[in-house]
């Protein structure tokens, strides 16, 4: 596996709520996605799912609570916790979970994204 320059694959992209894979680990795929405004309600029944921002203040609304994170910082959500992130403006971050987890997990909708893995480099 060849070093993955998280910013130069950052700036291969400019569209908002579609995670590229850019990395394997195991089961599990490492992914970038630039964010920008407000996303959709949305649980995941069979997997948690990390958030490392990169750039950027991201909210991560809970029911019970939001958690605010910034560059540098990441939060887990558990698997079947409802949440809905949000920003208030550009927001670039990583998110690690199972190979194939859908985006909008069981909300569906217009949001949901395609699955990519143009950025990933598999020499």
């Amino acid at each position: 596996m060849a070093v993955v320059d998280i910013r130069q694959k950052l700036s291969l992209f400019s569209d908002h709520w579609a995670p590229r894979v850019v990395a394997r680990v195991n089961d599990y795929e490492i992914k970038l996605a630039k964010l920008k405004g407000e996303f959709v309600w949305h649980t995941h029944d069979e997997t948690d799912e990390l958030f490392l921002v990169i750039d950027g203040t991201l909210t991560i609304q809970l029911r019970d609570g939001d958690v605010t994170l910034g560059p540098g910082q990441l939060y887990v959500v558990p698997r079947g916790v409802e949440h809905c992130p949000i920003t208030d403006g550009d927001v670039s971050v990583m998110l690690i979970e199972p190979a194939g987890v859908v985006n909008t997990g069981d909300a569906g909708g217009e949001l949901t994204a395609a699955y990519d893995t143009s950025l990933l480099d598999e020499s």
